[in-house]
């Protein structure tokens, strides 16, 4: 059975080879999706206590939310580089999103309606 960080790098690495691929297509920003992918893969190296198909999903939906934000995250910050926001907005898109989710979780809906009667 192989490790989870050797099989977390092999997932990491099949996701830079198919960007290095896809940077080949036309109207696709390398750096964002470069950068997409850094940020993802860094958050997936990190995760150790999620199995392998979550860290995966993970990865795909990193890749994609920091690769879509990066234009708006160039907007609201002194930043220049596609990739450096590209980066920035995966690494936070999953980290935010997971703990809203774990706090939604945790919240007593019954206290606001206990509390309005």
């Amino acid at each position: 059975m192989t490790e989870p960080a050797t099989t977390a790098l092999a997932l990491t690495a099949t996701a830079a080879t198919a960007t290095a691929a896809s940077a080949l297509v036309p109207d696709v920003d390398a750096n964002a999706l470069i950068g997409a992918v850094a940020g993802g893969a860094l958050f997936v190296t990190s995760a150790r206590d999620l199995s392998l198909p979550v860290r995966a999903t993970y990865l795909l939906v990193s890749i994609a939310a920091g690769y879509v934000a990066a234009p708006e995250v160039i907007q609201r910050l002194p930043l220049h580089s596609t990739g450096v926001a590209a980066f920035l907005a995966a690494t936070l898109a999953i980290t935010v999103t997971t703990q809203i989710i774990d706090r939604v979780k945790a919240f007593d809906f019954t206290s606001i309606l206990k509390r309005g009667a």
